[in-house]
């Protein structure tokens, strides 16, 4: 008897480890900020006035499919990268508790599910974009990050076009609230992104990604570039008030979200280290929902 429940305890342990291996096989986290901008932005497309809990929750689940199933892409191909480095060596893949063939075989079960689940619960269109976005950032964007430092610009086109996809899947068209909505989380990848691999700069050099602007690696131009961008995102963030997407309320306090991450680019220029990159980055992650969620707010407010 006591054998019995031995063997049940363990059974049940090792189903607990598996799955989570699942959740880290997909980035979790990382995947439900990704949808948490394609659902915001399905709800701020014009169509849905009406926000059914069941649609949500379809998106929701769909776009975590989807994206789960680019990182677990990624984590298979990057599997001897990410075994050199502290951070991901203890990824699934990297540590050797499953094969790449069990990765590939998740992903495409997830993949395909997602990208259907987009067809037939939203649109084609949608479900199209959707499928152009697992591709490129799982086959373009991921083996060119130890090829050339461009990746993080390809790589910005898969991180933005979930805002995209949320729009069509709510519009069904390609307007300029879509590529608005996709323009200002294109702009924010940049300094996001560069601020990431500043502090990771040793670990990545050692695997030999090329994630800064610079050769030399953590450069004045490196954060020059990261200050043209923040300045960037102010003019485009103006683009939804113009375009009467929301009201003066999310034009105030998305004015003021960009100006805080230019004067964080701004105070990496004069700091020039790891804990000016990290704040850098921290206030990326404070950026994003606070401007989606001042748009959201602000148009049911107009709704009202």
């Amino acid at each position: 008897m006591v054998h019995t429940k031995d063997q049940s305890a363990s059974v049940i342990l090792s189903t607990v480890a598996r799955i989570r291996d699942y959740f880290q096989l997909m980035k979790f986290t990382l995947s439900f900020t990704v949808v948490f901008s394609c659902v915001i932005c399905y709800l701020l497309a014009p169509n849905v006035v009406v926000y059914e809990w069941k649609m949500i929750i379809l998106l929701f689940i769909a776009g975590m499919l989807i994206t789960g199933s680019a990182n677990a892409i990624n984590q298979s191909v990057e599997k001897h990268t990410d075994a050199q480095m502290k951070r991901t060596n203890k990824r699934p893949v990297a540590s050797g508790r499953m094969s790449q063939r069990e990765a590939y075989i998740f992903a495409l079960i997830t993949g395909i599910s997602g990208v259907l689940m987009m067809w037939y619960f939203f649109n084609p269109a949608s479900a199209m974009v959707s499928a152009f976005s697992l591709f490129l950032y799982a086959y373009i964007y991921t083996p060119l990050k130890t090829i050339n430092s461009i990746a993080v610009l390809v790589g910005a086109f898969p991180g933005a076009l979930p805002c995209l996809i949320g729009w069509v899947a709510g519009q069904d068209n390609f307007a300029a609230g879509g590529w608005i909505l996709f323009g200002i989380q294109f702009l924010w990848q940049f300094p996001h992104f560069w601020a990431i691999a500043w502090v990771s700069h040793s670990d990545y050099t050692k695997v030999g990604f090329k994630l800064l602007p610079s050769d030399k690696g953590p450069t004045k131009f490196t954060a020059i570039q990261a200050i043209m961008y923040s300045v960037l995102m102010i003019p485009v963030g103006i683009l939804p008030y113009y375009f009467h997407m929301t009201g003066q309320v999310s034009l105030y306090i998305v004015l003021l979200c960009n100006l805080f991450m230019v004067v964080q680019c701004i105070r990496l220029y004069i700091g020039m280290d790891v804990k000016s990159a990290r704040r850098v980055m921290f206030s990326s992650y404070i950026y994003l929902p606070i401007v989606l969620l001042s748009l959201l707010i602000d148009k049911l407010h107009l709704a009202m």
